[in-house]
């Protein structure tokens, strides 16, 4: 299977001006290395506004390289279903087909920090065959005590094969995604949603752990029953 076409990155947004800014500087940085080893691939990144009201806007607004889609529905799910349907339009446009594996879209919240190899991996993940890739997060070790980050890495393996689902870090072929009917339009575990769907449909898949993508550690839950909330349940 040949490399995808077009890469689209996907990042729904609400309220994030103070952890933006570094997710598009790792993701920008991401992208520079993905080009400088497949420079025929075309590269996008969408960040989904979703009831902000902050200046995660203006910030976007300030990077050429991004395209903002503004909505007010509050909800993660729809959100992430848009920033895909967005970057679909895009590749369309250009004359990338929806044929098998031709467009990648690639996944990440706001308040994380990819690695700069993050998608050349995805990338080679999706030349092999795979359509679907599931990668790991760790929080950023700052907003942890010495404590909590061990109880953290007690329970969550970081090799290929981990139990993990996390929309931050998240790849798939957009024709995978669109057979089994995208992301569902709920409030949590959207991403735990659509890798079951792909998994039951047969697509082959891999969890990922040499793609770790780190996340903020805070406590005050964007989307209720996510990373937040799990991170206050586990006792941290």
């Amino acid at each position: 299977m040949r490399v995808p076409a077009a890469v689209g990155v996907v990042i729904p947004a609400r309220d994030e001006e103070v952890l933006l800014p570094a997710c598009l500087d790792a993701v920008d940085g991401a992208v520079s290395v993905l080009r400088e080893e497949h420079p025929t691939i075309l590269a996008r990144v969408f960040v989904v506004l979703d009831a902000c009201g902050d200046r995660s806007a203006e910030i976007v607004a300030g990077r050429p390289e991004v395209t903002a889609i503004v909505t007010q529905a509050g909800n993660v799910g729809v959100a992430r279903a848009l920033g895909v349907a967005a970057a679909a339009d895009w590749a369309l446009a250009l004359g990338v087909g929806s044929g098998t594996g031709s467009l990648w879209v690639a996944n990440t919240d706001s308040d994380s920090v990819v690695p700069r190899h993050w998608l050349r991996s995805q990338v080679r993940m999706a030349g092999e065959g795979r359509r679907l890739v599931a990668g790991n997060v760790v929080p950023r070790a700052s907003d942890l005590t010495t404590e909590e980050l061990e109880q953290w890495r007690a329970r969550h393996s970081s090799a290929d094969g981990h139990a993990h689902v996390h929309g931050a870090n998240l790849g798939f072929t957009w024709d995978a995604y669109e057979s089994v009917g995208g992301f569902a339009p709920i409030a949590t575990h959207e991403d735990v949603e659509l890798v079951g769907a792909m998994r039951r449909a047969g697509f082959d898949w891999i969890a990922a752990g040499d793609i770790a993508v780190t996340t903020s550690g805070r406590r005050v839950a964007r989307a209720p029953g996510g990373f937040a909330d799990y991170l206050e349940d586990m006792g941290a």
